[in-house]
């Protein structure tokens, strides 16, 4: 590849790289700006006395470790039930001869189209009549129904590029069932499982809509209520509201940050053989 192209490449992916991080630049910026000083002509103000303040108004009034610690529940509870439930039905269908296989599969990646806020309705209406609005099941069951059917697209299309000695060679042994799925297969498949559990956890963590509809106990309530608590209906905090959103991407940005590597692998091993 001769010089010149490389620099065009550098510069251009240097474009795309800035384009992607502005959205993050711009809040952080304007968390530690006043709520005077919201209002200007400028994309982005270098804040003439930083405001502090704000982060602390995050994590006091915006009551963000209480909010913190029902998200964290909420979304591990999610991500274990969907890792679960995904690679036991990856594995059915990729390793198993049963039949209607195809059917089903089909049916389970239908899922893939339904957004969650379409079946916001009829959630409340089955989860009130069960009592379990206003509860943290009341949001795990619809969390983890949405994430399995793509949990189930990656790990089926994953699967399917590893060889089939290895589970030959542990039937051989006497291994059943179970210990091949969860000591032979899940390791194999750890790159797919992380980018189940990446995206599981984004999908989880910002989603309000449902949360929103399905919990008014303020000792159950998420992180996403923390930047509702400075909305007031005449005027509102943005300046702790954004000091909340950068408080609530941290933990995001360091799972991705950490396991960037294995989310490629695992989604560039489903999209091949899917």
């Amino acid at each position: 590849m001769k010089k010149s192209t490389k620099i065009i490449l550098w510069v251009f992916f240097l474009i795309v790289a800035l384009v992607q991080l502005f959205p993050l630049i711009w809040l952080v910026d304007f968390s530690f700006l006043s709520s005077n000083e919201f209002y200007s002509s400028s994309i982005l103000k270098w804040p003439s006395d930083p405001q502090w303040q704000n982060y602390i108004n995050a994590w006091v009034d915006g009551k963000f470790l209480r909010y913190f610690l029902n998200s964290a529940f909420v979304t591990t509870v999610t991500i274990l039930l969907t890792v679960v439930l995904s690679l036991t039905l990856g594995y059915a269908f990729t390793r198993m001869q049963w039949r209607f296989r195809s059917i089903f599969f089909t049916i389970i990646l239908l899922g893939i189209m339904i957004p969650i806020h379409a079946t916001l309705l009829p959630n409340f209406a089955i989860f009130k009549a069960l009592g379990l609005t206003n509860s943290y099941l009341g949001l795990i069951l619809p969390y983890t129904a949405v994430s399995v059917p793509m949990g189930t697209f990656i790990l089926t299309g994953f699967l399917k590029s590893i060889p089939k000695a290895m589970e030959e060679s542990a039937v051989v042994d006497g291994a059943g069932i179970y210990r091949i799925v969860f000591q032979i297969i899940a390791p194999l498949t750890a790159p797919a499982l992380v980018t189940v559990v990446v995206t599981t956890f984004l999908n989880c963590w910002n989603e309000f809509i449902m949360a929103s509809t399905f919990l008014s106990k303020d000792a159950l309530k998420t992180l996403p209520f923390s930047v509702m608590n400075f909305a007031g209906q005449y005027s509102s905090d943005y300046g702790s509201q954004f000091a909340v959103m950068v408080l609530t991407s941290i933990p995001a940005i360091i799972i991705y940050a950490i396991f960037n590597e294995q989310i490629t692998k695992g989604v560039t091993a489903g999209a091949v053989k899917g």
